[in-house]
């Protein structure tokens, strides 16, 4: 009995970190913006890529009219980043596990 119960326990384990959460797909409007796009992002990891060609990875903290603010950055998670909006080329958006 106290073997079959621990089977039951390992495997409930195993099937409650195998599950995933399905990232949302990503839709976009006419009227969208960078800002915009980033905003639905908030709270949401993403990365931008610069102009510059140089990639930031972090969570989306805040986005205003002028700025995005990045937290939690890839390889620097005690950091926050402040970056200008006409600075950004590209939004990445991780839509699939």
């Amino acid at each position: 009995m106290f073997r079959q119960a621990a089977v039951t326990m390992v495997f409930a384990t195993i099937l409650a970190f195998s599950v995933t959460v399905a990232a949302a797909p990503l839709t976009t409007a006419k009227g969208d913006t960078t800002a915009s796009v980033l905003a639905a992002q908030k709270g949401n990891r993403v990365t931008v890529r610069l102009q510059s060609g140089e990639e930031l990875s972090g969570k989306v903290i805040t986005v205003g009219d002028h700025v995005l603010q990045l937290g939690e950055l890839s390889g620097k998670e005690f950091f926050d980043a402040v970056i200008p909006m006409d600075s950004i080329a590209a939004v990445i958006i991780r839509v699939r596990e």
